[in-house]
């Protein structure tokens, strides 16, 4: 009688946490073993009590939207407690629908981690799983095949610019990482006008191919000339600007030098408005052909000078060949500077 009063009043009023944590109290005046009878009652009651508040936070959502790595517990199931990390199964084809009943869940959960299973569920009596989608617009699409063929052909040349010249439908397509890989390019590679053939990927799967047509060009900084530039002018002193052009149907390799650069002079005339070209610049030259200059002989103690004609220009370090202007003998030198050469033996 005791027990079942102290029972009742308890199991009315307070929650099963409180009632063992007054067990004490309550056991005060009772006999040996009708305290160890509440003591039972209480420990059972506790532990049922929090294994039903355990199993109670495994509620089943009635939807959930997934990407293509799997499902996984904590994308179906709602709780106010942190799941561990569990992948169930593949995740559904885009477009498809995968639905899942508690029963069918615990199967899973079996297999991968058996001391989750539970007959205790709440919530939906299944689950309808679909991928998460986003529409795939024209700008986003531009800027993956940008990026794949800047990465893979493109390269250093410049920075790549398209512009689709078909209608884009603006398909659905998984909303996550995407990349690109190209199927078909035209031999050339990537041109004023061509028709790309590519897939895009998700990390798990390939999600459709496409084919449209591109207009092209590749930016890049390069030096112009502003007005006509003379053959032989120097670097430093010539009407050049550093300009953005469109470089894609130069193949040859630009000209790179540093402002006002006194070591290089132009090998060609370049008209006004020319992007500059690596062959159009040299070593500025400081004897020209035809000059007279002294020609030096070196051998140990031995020192000779003689005057030499230059039969071709030449620049610091460059090797030429010279006359001497009395036996008229030809001689191979090094120019040292604008006024001497250095004979070879």
């Amino acid at each position: 009688m005791i027990i079942r009063r102290h029972f009742n009043f308890a199991s009315q009023h307070m929650p099963v946490a409180v009632l063992f944590s007054r067990r004490r109290e309550w056991c005060r005046g009772l006999s040996i073993m009708n305290r160890m009878l509440v003591f039972v009652c209480f420990s059972i009651l506790f532990i049922l009590g929090a294994r039903a508040a355990d199993l109670a936070a495994l509620e089943l959502a009635p939807s959930a939207e997934v990407t293509s790595d799997g499902v996984y517990l904590q994308q179906i199931i709602k709780s106010s407690q942190p799941l561990p990390q569990v992948r169930l199964c593949d995740a559904p084809q885009l477009g498809a629908t995968l639905q899942l009943t508690p029963s069918q869940i615990n199967d899973l959960l079996a297999a991968a981690a058996p001391d989750l299973v539970t007959t205790n569920w709440t919530g939906a009596e299944s689950i309808n799983i679909t991928r998460r989608t986003h529409t795939l617009n024209e700008a986003d699409a531009t800027a993956l095949l940008t990026a794949s063929l800047q990465q893979d052909y493109v390269k250093d040349r410049g920075q790549l610019e398209l512009t689709f010249t078909e209608h884009w439908d603006s398909p659905v397509v998984p909303d996550e990482p995407l990349t690109v890989k190209i199927l078909e390019l035209p031999t050339a590679g990537v041109t004023r006008s061509f028709i790309a053939r590519f897939e895009l990927c998700t990390p798990m799967e390939t999600v459709g191919t496409w084919e449209t047509t591109v207009h092209a060009s590749i930016w890049r900084d390069v030096w112009v000339a502003h007005s006509d530039l003379a053959r032989g002018e120097l670097v430093a002193d010539a009407d050049l600007v550093h300009d953005r052009r469109d470089v894609l149907t130069t193949h040859e390799e630009l000209a790179d030098f540093s402002p006002g650069d006194e070591t290089l002079e132009l090998a060609n005339e370049i008209p006004a408005d020319t992007i500059l070209l690596a062959r159009d610049l040299r070593v500025h030259t400081v004897i020209h052909r035809g000059q007279i200059a002294d020609a030096v002989l070196q051998d140990g103690a031995l020192n000779i000078t003689m005057k030499v004609e230059a039969l071709e220009d030449g620049a610091p370090g460059q090797v030429i060949h010279a006359r001497n202007t009395i036996s008229l003998h030809d001689l191979t030198g090094k120019v040292l500077d604008e006024h001497t050469i250095e004979i070879s033996l």
